[in-house]
Formats: structure tokens, sequence, C-alpha cells
């Protein structure tokens, strides 16, 4: 879906911190907050698709403004909710003050014909990226929908998360590497010669006519 989180090819957020020597967790609740993400895929029995969207749908206040952990732990807090494991008001009330949830609403889920394993192109194959914007759960970067790459490689069937992270059930669908060169993605702003590899699923392309 197209939100805040989607930062791809975007600039303005000043320089990004490098620190030479990182720990796993730089404090103990990131610890915790893995666990408890992990053990909310155990109980919910939901998947990765369902999590990533979890972390889309946080206020775009509170996304840029939170650190990557507790990105992870609103989005199992609010899937917890939403299955009806506990409720905002008891998370409230053990945190001792306000805990923030992502908004409610997973979206639609797009239109799939049923699960293939052929896939459509071959490497070599002039493709464009879909430009839609879905309101729901994507993985085609915004920066690369509407624009034309070369299929470089094929890789195996996987499940379409678009369809998974709306409660569609798993339906896989070929997936390949595309070639992007800088100037399509970037304009001018690319350098000559220089290219880009996408892995996408062939549910986001089109022939390149």
């Amino acid at each position: 879906m197209d939100g805040v989180h989607d930062v791809g090819g975007l600039d303005g957020f000043g320089a990004v911190e490098r620190v030479p020597v990182e720990p796993v967790f730089g404090e103990e609740w990131e610890r915790q907050a893995l666990a408890v993400t992990m053990a909310t895929h155990a109980v919910v029995q939901e998947g990765a698709a369902v999590f990533r969207h979890g972390i889309e749908r946080m206020e775009p206040a509170h996304y840029l403004s939170s650190s990557y952990y507790e990105h992870w732990l609103t989005s199992a807090a609010t899937i917890l909710v939403e299955a009806g494991v506990t409720s905002q008001a008891e998370l409230e009330r053990r945190a001792g003050g306000p805990f923030p949830l992502s908004r409610s609403g997973r979206g639609t889920t797009p239109h799939v014909a049923g699960p293939r394993l052929e896939p459509r192109f071959a490497p070599g194959d002039r493709v464009r990226v879909r430009e839609w914007h879905p309101r729901g759960h994507t993985r085609a970067p915004r920066y690369v929908q509407g624009k034309r790459g070369i299929v470089t490689r094929l890789d195996s069937p996987a499940n379409l998360p678009d369809v998974e992270a709306h409660g569609g059930g798993q339906v896989p669908l070929p997936t390949c590497s595309v070639r992007f060169s800088a100037r399509e993605l970037w304009g001018d702003g690319g350098a000559e010669g220089e290219a880009i590899y996408v892995d996408l699923w062939e549910f986001y392309l089109e022939e390149d006519r």
C-alpha cells in the first residue's frame, strides 16, 4: 500500500547513522519485543504478510518517530487485539499509559485467478511494473511501479503476500528478478550504465509493448 513506510527512492531524511559494531539488541526491551512477535505468530497463526501490513497501518507520525522494534511491537499488539486475544484497554493498563495501535482495516484482497506455477515471462523479456497503488498490502515498491525493465532470472513460485495479508490464504505465483536502469527509475538523477535488480512477483508485471 502507499504509505509513509514505503520510502524507497525518496530523499530528505538526513544521513544514515551507521554504528561500526552494532549489537543485535540495543536495549533489553527489543529482545522482549522480538519474543512477543514470535509468540504472536504462534498464537494467531498469521504469516509475515499480515505482520508487515500491521506495520504499514501505523499512524504516519508514530511510524516516523518510533524505532524498528517499536514497529514490530505495534504490529504484534494490533494483531493480538484484532484477534480478540487481548484489548487495548488491557495493554494500556499493563503499560501504565497510552499504547498506540495501528489503524483498523486491512484493505482489500486483489483478484487472483488461482495458484499458478508456470512463469509467463522468460529471461530477456521486457516488462513493465503495473502502476496501481493498491489500498492493501503489496510487495511491489512504489519506486518501481510504472517502470520498465528486463527479466534477468526466474525464481521459484511463492505465496502472493497481497492476498495472504488480507485473509485470502496462500496463492503461489511465479517470481523473478527484473533489471531496471538507474535512469529509468531516477531520471537524470540516475547514473548512466548503473542498474538496480528488484525481485518481484509476476503478478505485478505486464508485457512492455
